[in-house]
């Protein structure tokens, strides 16, 4: 699941990357041209609600590309797509 919500007068737009704290199993990270495919830049963190997250700012307007690589070099997409705009 993808969140975003704009920040108001600063033409960014904060998204944050949801996934079950669970599944996959192990380390996540989300990459994508937005961090220039680096799996160390945002990885998914632990939270409280049974979820894992990370959050990336990006231009209003923009059009990024991502995927999720987990541990073992397992890479996969959102259910939403490997594209995303803001």
């Amino acid at each position: 699941m993808i969140k975003t919500v704009p920040a108001d007068g600063t033409g960014v737009v904060r998204v944050t990357f949801v996934l079950p704290v669970d599944q996959p199993a192990g380390a996540v990270s989300v990459v994508g041209d937005f961090n220039s495919w680096n799996p160390f830049a945002n990885p998914l963190r632990r939270r409280s609600n049974g979820t894992r997250t990370s959050v990336v700012r990006l231009p209003a307007g923009s059009r990024s590309h991502f995927r999720y690589l987990g541990e073992g070099g397992l890479w996969f997409d959102d259910e939403a797509g490997d594209a995303l705009v803001v």
